[in-house]
């Protein structure tokens, strides 16, 4: 998937390569979901022509139906019974998201899936929500359901009817237009609820619960409301038979403090992506979760790294001068991952300006490489140091190719998903930033890393790798131990951030920018406690 399309890949912990939705649905609900629970059409046919390769289907002519919607059918049911939480337990409730717009050609077989799985499984397992658009027009300020009725009725041709409507609106659905739409739609009115504009994304969790979302859900399939308690709060609230509103304490915190910060923190995100924001959606979520434990807004810099280069000088000097001043003013900077040449020698421009101001400084996957290089070229004057991937005949290849991927098949040839990185010197700050834990393991995408037979020259010079794979071959974290904070990684941390525990990193990275982490430190005992700021809230 092209970045500047369609956003970010997320990684899962097996290794499976999804879009952002999956992301939003982990960190939201702090689930661990697998490869499986993205479901595209590609996999269905792909299982349904091999299983006509293999004569399951005995020579009969294979149809989209029933072959391919049975397809999607038992996919849904299979996933359906994983565990995806710490608990282990086979989930009660599964939520499908059928993406796309009701009337698309894509969605049509899904729809046709659905409506046959609704007779199997009975209404009372079953329960439809329809997201429908209520738009405000012209300056009277009237809202308009003509979009949601046609979107309802284009449902009800499929087969489908809505059992619960929320409607996405600037402002709050009123009672004229709920019952307009009940009548229309043939939704009860009180099943009809207003999805409308919030100051944060922590209030709509409290927003469905002001509507008893919750309750109607649980009545439609049968479950007792203090059975899903535990899945309404992050640790906050411990009695987990309290009344639904007190459940909903945990999400209140971080709503309060969303809306009533104390100050605020630049970061400057040194990217190649700008076109499109969402390509580094899950590492703009991760710094606003570090922010948010410390009680701050965060401001976020965007920097072209193209136009740090020295040729954007020459050809486009206003955005060259703006670029290096958002970087220079900002108080901490990260540089995210990314793949190609384009914009390479801006990240690499970007790490030696922090290493020599001593601004605090995050690099991901390529921050990582880009940092090493301009290390290399720099302190060990290794003059064209570079990496294979962006420079095949480099004189010092300080970054290599994975000797076990491919070279020719990009799709899913990567090092991805969960692995372990054993952190060697526990007097690192590394070490401390991850509670002190000696193995940690973290999601990573990457075809390249740092050549190991180089790692003796760079820490004799002070750049220290003091995250390794467990066969000490792949270099995982690096630092400088003479910098308030200079921290670099291979893998993905913003994967595994959650609102009320950020990933060790950036928030070690927001307490540095803000001059607060070895007050921090001190105060945790030594070791970074991720989360510690929620739990005093509460």
């Amino acid at each position: 998937m092209s970045p500047l399309e369609h956003g970010e890949v997320y990684v899962l912990e097996d290794g499976g390569e999804a879009d952002l939705d999956l992301g939003n649905y982990e960190r939201f609900l702090d689930l661990t979901l697998t490869s499986g629970h993205s479901l595209t059409s590609g996999k269905v046919y792909e299982k349904v022509i091999k299983r006509e390769r293999t004569g399951h289907y005995l020579g009969k002519t294979v149809q989209m139906v029933p072959h391919v919607t049975d397809a999607i059918q038992e996919w849904i049911s299979d996933i359906a019974s994983k565990p995806v939480d710490k608990s282990g337990l086979r989930p009660e409730v599964c939520l499908v998201e059928l993406g796309g717009t009701v009337g698309d050609i894509e969605s049509a077989v899904y729809l046709e899936a659905m409506q046959q799985f609704l007779f199997k499984v009975g209404r009372e397992n079953f329960l439809m929500i329809h997201l429908g658009m209520v738009p405000v027009i012209g300056a009277t300020g009237e809202p308009k359901t003509k979009p949601c009725q046609h979107s309802v009725k284009l449902l009800r041709e499929a087969g489908l009817k809505p059992d619960l409507l929320m409607c996405r609106s600037e402002v709050p659905v009123d009672e004229a237009t709920r019952r307009k739409l009940s009548l229309f739609c043939q939704v009860a009115p009180e099943h009809v609820i207003s999805m409308h504009d919030v100051s944060n994304l922590y209030q709509v969790p409290l927003l469905l619960a002001e509507q008893n979302v919750g309750s109607i859900i649980c009545n439609h399939l049968g479950l007792s409301t203090s059975r899903v308690a535990r899945s309404l709060s992050f640790g906050c609230q411990k009695d987990a038979e309290t009344m639904p509103t007190q459940r909903l304490a945990d999400w209140k915190v971080l709503s309060d403090r969303t809306d009533s910060y104390t100050g605020n923190v630049t970061i400057a995100l040194v990217g190649k992506y700008m076109g499109n924001p969402d390509a580094y959606a899950s590492v703009v979520k991760a710094l606003q979760h570090a922010a948010l434990e410390v009680n701050l807004h965060l401001k976020l810099e965007w920097v072209d790294s193209s136009m740090l280069e020295p040729n954007a000088q020459q050809q486009e000097p206003k955005k060259y001068e703006a670029a290096w001043s958002a970087l220079k003013s900002a108080q901490g900077v990260l540089v995210p991952g990314g793949f190609g040449t384009r914009g390479i020698e801006g990240k690499v421009a970007t790490a030696g300006y922090c290493r020599g101001a001593k601004k605090p400084y995050l690099g991901i996957c390529v921050g990582l490489q880009t940092a090493v290089i301009e290390f290399a070229r720099s302190e060990l004057g290794w003059e064209g140091a570079n990496s294979t991937e962006f420079d095949e005949a480099t004189p010092h290849p300080v970054v290599e190719f994975l000797p076990e991927a491919s070279s020719t098949v990009m799709g899913g040839t990567m090092r991805l998903g969960s692995r372990a990185t054993i952190i060697r010197d526990p007097q690192s700050l590394a070490c401390k930033l991850y509670g002190g834990k000696p193995v940690i393991y973290e999601r990573h995408r990457h075809r390249y890393e740092v050549t190991a037979s180089c790692v003796p020259a760079f820490e004799a010079k002070g750049l220290h790798f003091t995250g390794q794979d467990d066969r000490a071959q792949r270099m995982e974290l690096c630092e400088l131990h003479d910098h308030p904070f200079f921290v670099a990684c291979q893998f993905h941390p913003e994967f595994q951030s959650r609102p009320a525990k950020p990933g060790p990193l950036f928030l070690g990275l927001v307490l540095a920018a803000t001059g607060q982490l070895e007050k921090r430190l001190e105060a945790d005992g030594g070791v970074l406690k991720v989360g510690a700021g929620f739990q005093k809230a509460c």
